[in-house]
């Protein structure tokens, strides 16, 4: 597929909004800050990008122990796609979503004035799970084989991409199969050969099933930028307490749940359909994984090596055709002490 086919696709639902620009703000976060009154309750309807799933616990925790209460924060948990929640962003229709790093440099250079927060997945967890039939143990050995992945945007497509500029391949030399979240189910039955997946889920998925597996992993391989908090230049502009009210309050629940897990999974039980009945090793094991990428000496802080990194992938991939400024992708002035 031609490489302006992809940006159409990844793109498309935020194409019609370019044009959009605002100001910025370099007010920096102040932990003892007041705490906003009753009358300032402020509703934020948050896209997650996924499906309900353990991965989010720290924002369930968030909510269920009162964090955002405490901020005067309400909080509506929204599972569409990552590309809407980008979209709503860049046309100040709503003010927060959770994001990929690409996603942003793909955004601002469409015109979409928006901006990275906070930084919460510390590595890159995109990767591509087979069968050791398929011999797949570098990205160069990904040519010629059929891959299946959600589909040809987020964070699993531009990780897929990564890894096969990785192993000096382009998508000619790869058929690509768009199957939504059922990774697990068309490696199992054949229908692909590999599979993208998040290397913190479905790989643990399929071992407790009985299956040995092997992982490329991007991170392996390059730093990137990975998923955090993204809001727009005008939020910043005219509501920068907003934005450290929210990231307070995220950051708790990611302390909440790196010091008691335990705690922390009985609260995603009251979020997620179905997960008391699950099996719970699985999806304890999912938790204990996805928490290794959430460590930091700095919660919250962006390293711009991997912002650096992001683009020049994106630049090698064409899916950017000229470098931006990416000092005004991202910030770090609403996580700092």
């Amino acid at each position: 597929m031609k490489h302006i086919k992809q940006m159409l696709f990844i793109m498309l639902s935020i194409s019609l909004m370019i044009g959009l620009s605002s100001c910025s703000s370099k007010k920096k976060i102040n932990v003892n800050s007041p705490k906003p009154s009753p009358a300032e309750i402020t509703h934020i309807r948050l896209p997650m990008g996924y499906i309900p799933n353990v991965q989010f616990a720290p924002l369930y925790a968030a909510v269920d122990l009162g964090y955002f209460r405490d901020e005067n924060i309400a909080i509506e948990f929204d599972y569409s796609y990552e590309t809407d929640g980008v979209a709503l962003v860049g046309a100040n229709e709503l003010q927060f979503s959770l994001v990929s790093g690409e996603q942003v440099l793909l955004a601002r250079a469409q015109g979409l004035p928006v901006t990275y927060v906070l930084a919460w997945w510390q590595n890159y967890p995109v990767g591509i799970v087979s069968f050791p039939d398929q011999n797949i143990k570098t990205p160069a050995d990904l040519k010629g084989k059929k891959i299946g992945l959600p589909g040809l945007f987020g964070a699993s497509y531009i990780g897929l991409r990564a890894l096969l500029n990785a192993g000096g391949l382009s998508e000619s030399d790869v058929t690509l199969d768009s199957i939504g979240y059922n990774q697990v189910e068309a490696l199992i039955s054949g229908q692909d050969q590999a599979v993208v997946i998040y290397v913190n889920n479905e790989p643990i998925q399929l071992k407790a099933k009985g299956y040995n597996v092997d992982v490329l992993r991007v991170a392996d391989y390059v730093q990137l930028a990975s998923n955090g908090l993204l809001t727009n230049e005008q939020t910043i502009a005219e509501n920068p307490k907003l934005i450290e009210r929210m990231n307070r309050a995220f950051l708790r629940g990611i302390a909440f749940v790196l010091a008691k897990p335990d705690d922390a999974y009985q609260i995603c039980t009251n979020y997620i359909e179905g997960l008391a009945q699950s099996d719970e090793r699985v999806q304890r094991d999912i938790l204990k994984a996805s928490i290794e990428f959430w460590r930091a000496k700095q919660p919250g802080m962006s390293n711009p090596q991997a912002w650096e990194n992001m683009q020049k992938v994106l630049l090698e991939m064409g899916l950017l055709t000229q470098p931006l400024d990416i000092s005004k992708a991202y910030t770090n002035q609403f996580v700092r002490p």
